[in-house]
């Protein structure tokens, strides 16, 4: 093994993120409106295509080329359901190399054709995320970050936004999929923080919205109910761009942690009282 914790023989994990990320965003776009329905997984609100299997293929063989020994975490390879995905990261979590894949990170966007979707690609180290990479094929955008040598976008290092408390800040979330627990508390604390704050984005992609925040688009970042596929290449750009990622509860960010909170830091306080009054 090479002294650099960031490559094996020389190889770049972080160039191997990268190319991954980029053809996979490249089939992805060409396939926009050639495909067959959507299936349904955990319930109505969570699609998947036969793009978003062929996207992970395509990612899981490209790093196998590469790396034949690493392990591989890919959504579409788990079981629907918050379950199977708890299990999977429980299971796998303490790899030495783990991949962590979404190969089409707002699917039901991709179906539409709304242009917010994305391929999110993570590598953890025993458990310590240390390369991110998410691409936007529709706006041809790369983040990346590798740990302790900054994210980028556009080859310009990122950097959180500025924003000094909750009221000046533009926060972002989603719907979950899961109705009976997930959902309804998602709702609840929007219609708590959206008179608190000054506005509420919901676009379809979690990865991408992490993305924004670690670009200083976005003040912060909540969600109740996601994975380590949905979280983990953006925990890391957010905090190499200076930010806080944490669970709803303030314990620092992990592969299991599935209620999310991220933001530029300096609201990170009174942003995770407001989720914890609502």
């Amino acid at each position: 093994m090479s002294d650099n914790p960031n490559t094996i023989g020389g190889k770049s994990f972080t160039a191997v993120a990268i190319n991954c990320a980029s053809k996979a965003g490249e089939w992805i776009k060409s396939r926009i409106g050639q495909f067959a329905a959507p299936d349904l997984k955990f319930s109505k609100h969570d699609l998947v295509t036969e793009v978003d299997k062929g996207s992970e293929r395509l990612i899981r063989n490209l790093v196998a080329t590469h790396y034949p020994t690493h392990s591989f975490l890919g959504e579409e390879g788990v079981e629907p359901g918050p379950e199977a995905s708890a299990q999977s990261i429980a299971k796998m979590g303490g790899s030495e190399y783990l991949w962590i894949v979404d190969p089409v990170d707002g699917t039901t966007n991709y179906v539409h054709g709304f242009p917010f979707y994305s391929v999110s690609i993570a590598l953890a180290y025993r458990g310590e995320v240390i390369v991110g990479v998410i691409y936007d094929p529709s706006r041809d955008e790369l983040f990346v970050a590798e740990k302790g040598k900054g994210a980028y976008v556009h080859g310009k290092r990122m950097q959180v936004s500025a924003e000094p408390a909750l009221a000046q800040s533009l926060l972002a979330t989603g719907f979950p999929a899961e109705h009976l627990s997930a959902l309804p508390r998602n709702l609840k604390q929007t219609l708590a923080l959206a008179p608190q704050v000054r506005n509420i984005r919901s676009s379809g992609s979690a990865a991408l919205h992490m993305a924004y925040v670690a670009a200083g688009r976005l003040t912060g970042f909540w969600e109740v109910g996601l994975n380590a596929w949905d979280l983990a290449a953006g925990a890391l750009m957010i905090a190499e761009s200076g930010g806080i990622v944490t669970d709803q509860n303030g314990h620092p960010y992990s592969l299991g942690v599935r209620d999310i909170a991220a933001s530029n830091g300096l609201i990170h306080d009174e942003f995770l009282k407001a989720l914890a009054d609502a």
